[in-house]
Formats: C-alpha cells, structure tokens, sequence
C-alpha cells in the first residue's frame, strides 16, 4: 500500500486558481506592501460572508484576540475568562495585555466551555472585564447559554471562531454573537493565506481603532506621529489576495470536511470504546478536524504511533491551559472533563485533498489495532 503522505490539514489552493489572480494583480499594480485594494475588498467580503458590519484584516487570529481584548477595555490586572480546551494563542493574548486569565472547563456536549462552570466562574469573580468563546474543532459552543449569562454579568464576549470559518450555530455565523469575532487564516485552517486573521464586529468605530492601531497607531499628521502604542499587525495585499481567493471556495471545503467526518464516523463508529466528537442539533459545523475519544484497550498514542509509521498526520486533542507549565499558575474553575478529552482524544487527518482511497487507507490502518 502506498505510504505517500497523508497531513493532518494542509493548504488547499483552488482548483480554479482564483488566489493568483488577486495576487497577480496586486504585483502588476505593484501594491505588494502591507495595505492595498485586496486589503479592503478582504475586509468586506469576509464580513458580507459571515454577516458582520466591519472587518480589519490582521497579521494573525492571535492579534485579532489581542486587539479585540484592546478594544474591549482589557487592561493590567482585569480578569479575562478563557476555555481551558484550546490553543495557546486564544490565551497568550491576555497576558500581553497584563491581564489575568481564568481558565473555565469544557462539557462534554459541546467541547466548548461549560455554562455551569461559567455561571460558577462569576460566583467567585463577579468583576469579569471580558469573556472568551471559542469553537473548538470547528464545534459551536452553546451560544444562546453562554450570552445570556455574560449578558446577566453585563460582559463583553469575545469570540475565537479560528477554527470555526464556515460554521452556523442556528442557522448564524459563529463569530458574530459576541462584540468581537476573531477568524484564522493560518495554513492548517478550512481556508488559509499563508498567515493571517481577521477581527469582526458590529462596532464599525471599535473596527476603525483596531485598524489604526495595528497601523502603528501613526496620526493623522504629515510628519509621523504617535499619540498611542501602536503595533505591526495589519495583513499583506499579496497575503489578501490569497484570502479572496479562498473565500469563494470556503463553501466547498466545509463539504468536503464534512465528508470527511461522516467517512470515519461510518467506518469506525462501531469499534469498542470510540465515540465522535459531539455534534449538535442547533450545530451545523465546519469539521475542520474530525476528533474522537478512545475508552478501550486502544489508546490515542497507539493510533498516533501506528499512522505516523505509515506518513500519516494525527494530533492529540488540545492539552489544557490549566496543565500548561506557563499557565499553571492561574485558576481554573471545573471538574475533569477538559482533562479527559486531553487524556482521550485523538484528530484524525482531516485534510480536504485527500482522495476515498487515503481516508480507506487510514481506516483501515486503524481497524487493524481492535
């Protein structure tokens, strides 16, 4: 059996080469430095996408967090709520800002953070300066729970949808229930421009300080002038061009992650112990990976070893930030559930080139270990 490489999400270029055609145009044009016409048309095509009223195209989705917790008031010593489950980058953010994170646990219905234990969160510090949602895998978080309670506690949310472009929680984006949205273009995301993000939000003047700041915060002046800390952070016409392109095919990709999912989930539902990550009746998600958990003799290292000998990417499920060396100093409200999706899960390569005969070969890589 062939052992070409099979990647756990790789970059997917439309078929039709619409990228090249942006970026074609931004070197003819010779808008190749960090603004230009693919920069703003970005911008409005990715909030026309997902609904939202104003975008600023970013350097990463890790500075859209940072520049949404800016706008947001965040500062030294306010206390941040953050799911414990996710990637560091949806916490460091946080500590740039000289705040203090509270790491809250998941459910096992969602994945995302816990309305309980978010509820429970407030009980021990009531003066909460900003919540954040993420959507972990591309699963919404039980959105119509986790507003009405930061509404209660009249909180600003703040959305890390890196992992969710593409995503409907009753029929809406994810990304655009909170005051700020935050979306990843990195190369291992549904759709990606190398490296980027993209901040979205119905405050248009919240969206047009973003843009300012992450322009160096430069005055309006002939000479250069700076009455505000500023930051490097606005994206690349060229990397734009890329985003454009992408976007009219985000639509396919989601599709195609979904085969992808319902492919394993019918192959490899039935074995003893393995159960799919949860997907909701008010839930329409991207499938950006396809996880599971093992609860039998099989184990998620064994499937990580056993592919990674045949070429094949997998991933563990996202370590805790509460057992992160760095982060283990702050608190952590919940039980074990985040723990237990670490301890147990597993991501299966869930990249949207791959053919029915890579995803049959991965499967069946994985039947021989029952």
């Amino acid at each position: 059996m062939s052992k070409e490489k099979i990647y756990l999400s790789s970059p997917h270029m439309s078929e039709q080469g619409y990228e090249m055609q942006y970026i074609r145009e931004a070197f003819e044009t010779n808008w190749i430095a960090p603004l230009g016409e693919n920069v703003n048309q970005f911008e409005k095509e990715l909030a026309a996408k997902v609904g939202s009223k104003a975008a600023a195209a970013l350097s990463s989705g890790t500075a859209a967090i940072h520049l949404a917790l800016k706008a947001a008031g965040v500062g030294e010593g306010d206390v941040v709520f953050c799911p414990t489950l996710t990637f560091a980058a949806t916490a460091n953010p946080i500590i740039y800002q000289n705040a203090i994170p509270v790491f809250i646990d998941s459910n096992i219905e969602t994945w995302n953070i816990c309305p309980k234990a978010l509820e429970q969160a407030f009980e021990k510090y009531p003066n909460v300066k900003a919540v954040i949602v993420v959507h972990l895998y591309g699963l919404s978080a039980d959105m119509d729970k986790i507003m009405g309670i930061c509404k209660k506690h009249n909180v600003v949310v703040i959305e890390d949808a890196a992992e969710s472009l593409g995503t409907y929680y009753k029929g809406k984006h994810t990304g655009t229930f909170g005051e700020y949205g935050i979306y990843s273009f990195n190369g291992n995301k549904i759709i990606t421009t190398s490296g980027g993000g993209m901040l979205v939000s119905n405050h248009e003047e919240k969206i047009s300080k973003v843009r300012f700041w992450a322009t160096q915060s430069r005055d309006n002046a002939r000479h250069y002038q700076h009455s505000e800390l500023g930051f490097n952070y606005r994206m690349s016409n060229v990397v734009a061009g890329i985003g454009r392109g992408q976007l009219k095919v985000l639509d396919k990709r989601v599709e195609k992650k979904r085969y992808i999912y319902e492919f394993y989930k019918h192959e490899l539902e039935g074995l003893d112990g393995i159960e799919f990550m949860p997907v909701n009746e008010w839930d329409k998600p991207n499938f950006w990976l396809s996880c599971m958990t093992l609860h039998g003799k099989v184990r998620p290292l064994d499937i990580m070893s056993t592919l990674e000998k045949e070429n094949i990417e997998s991933r563990p499920i996202w370590k805790p930030m509460h057992m992160q060396p760095f982060f283990s100093k702050y608190d952590y409200i919940g039980t074990d559930v985040a723990e237990d999706l670490f301890e147990n899960g597993v991501c299966l390569p869930s990249d949207t080139k791959m053919t029915n005969d890579d995803l049959t070969r991965v499967v069946n890589i994985i039947k021989e270990l029952w």
